[in-house]
């Protein structure tokens, strides 16, 4: 395990000795989103009945900087590492494919809950906010944390230039977070695109998590779960086949 806690701490001390830039800069700016989005649809906007669009709002921008955050932290490790050409110094102790797995996405989960409590405290003092039911509220948000440390995991590897990273988190990591239901339900969209939504994973890791809160939810939070956890060991498969084989990796 001496390999493992040692990357896992290598790890940790990357994101948090620029703690400003990684975890300080996300809480403003989830900050923002709030004091804008609040602001303006407050008066007009009501999801669920006795539960103000402002405490709506802050779930679900928790969860999106959970998300957007470990896929962050997995993904700019890995290529940073490949084009300062220090991933040599990682591949040549004896790690498995196992220890890099899980010292990398555990990293990315802990940047990600890192900045969620952030912004969590942080706007709790704009919104009255209830828990129904913690334990959801924390499942949803490892497991959440953990699919998207992973997604950066395996987009780091596959990745070998900025560019190519940029992309990845632009047209996919991005859409799929702004169109998950942080700042709406699906149910105010026309059936077309509610049938769409449910092909996201990102609306029921979302769903799940704001169902923590309220007691209420677009679907089923059991059924969320499930998908959530099923994509999760499919990408945490991909992803240790992906180090096993050393793709990208072991030129």
């Amino acid at each position: 395990m001496t390999g493992f806690q040692t990357l896992f701490y290598k790890e940790i001390l990357r994101f948090w000795k620029v703690a400003t830039q990684t975890i300080t800069a996300p809480i403003l700016t989830a900050m923002l989103y709030l004091l804008i989005f609040g602001h303006v649809l407050e008066e007009h906007v009501q999801v669920y009945p006795d539960v103000r669009y402002t405490a709506f709002l802050v779930p679900g921008l928790v969860m999106m900087s959970v998300l957007q955050n470990a896929f962050a932290n997995s993904s700019s490790s890995l290529i940073q590492s490949k084009i300062t050409g220090n991933l040599v110094f990682v591949l040549l102790p004896p790690l498995s494919h196992w220890d890099l797995f899980a010292a990398y996405v555990l990293a990315a989960v802990v940047r990600g809950l890192a900045v969620g409590t952030g912004v969590f405290l942080i706007t709790t003092w704009f919104a009255d906010l209830t828990f129904f039911a913690p334990w959801w509220i924390v499942i949803f948000a490892l497991l959440g944390a953990a699919i998207l440390g992973t997604m950066g995991l395996i987009a780091g590897i596959w990745a070998e230039k900025f560019d190519q990273l940029a992309a990845f988190q632009n047209f996919l990591i991005m859409p799929a977070t702004f169109l998950s239901g942080v700042f709406y339900s699906i149910h105010s969209l026309p059936v077309f695109w509610q049938t769409v939504s449910h092909f996201n994973p990102f609306f029921y890791m979302i769903d799940g998590f704001r169902y923590g809160f309220f007691g209420k939810s677009d679907v089923d939070p059991l059924l969320s779960f499930s998908i959530v956890s099923v994509f999760f060991m499919l990408l945490a498969g991909f992803a240790i086949r992906m180090l096993k084989r050393g793709y990208k990796l072991r030129h």
